[in-house]
């Protein structure tokens, strides 16, 4: 974990940390080995030129060994995040509970960073516009983001 440089910083919680030292140890151990076999059973087959299979195993082996330079780079950028700290003001971490000018609902967002961000699950990633609107406001504030279809307006109710 490297975080000299906050500009090359990707943020991650532990559970986050932690999922990606397992996806990237199954990539080494078991997809690497997987692949390698599909690889010889290609070969054992005969003329590559042909061979499908052997071209499909050697596409997945370099989306495999690209998805391992990513991860090692994310790694070592790593900025532990926590979860437990209490907060005054929006930052990696935070849960923020808002509510959108002209709605009653409330919705709440877990401020992420870029690796772990879901919108699905409402966790939005500090690089979005959403999340770096929010970013270092406080409770009560109000924030404006602007999107492709124009601007929305949110009221901080709650930092968690």
């Amino acid at each position: 974990m490297d975080n000299n440089n906050p500009e090359n910083a990707e943020y991650l919680s532990t559970q986050g940390f932690s999922k990606l030292k397992e996806e990237l140890a199954f990539l080494k151990d078991q997809k690497r080995k997987e692949i390698a076999e599909r690889l010889a059973y290609a070969k054992s087959l005969g003329d590559l030129s042909e061979n499908a299979e052997y071209a499909e195993a050697k596409e997945e082996q370099q989306l495999v060994e690209g998805r391992i330079a990513d991860i090692e780079d994310i790694l070592g950028r790593a900025v532990l995040i926590s979860n437990s700290t209490v907060r005054t003001s929006v930052d990696i971490g935070s849960t923020v509970v808002a509510k959108r000018e002209g709605s009653d609902k409330e919705d709440a967002f877990l401020i992420v960073g870029r690796e772990e961000a879901d919108p699905t699950q409402n966790r939005i990633s500090n690089e979005s516009p959403l999340g770096h609107a929010l970013i270092g406001k406080k409770k009560g504030d109000s924030v404006t983001v602007l999107t492709p279809k124009g601007e929305i307006h949110y009221q901080i109710l709650d930092l968690k």
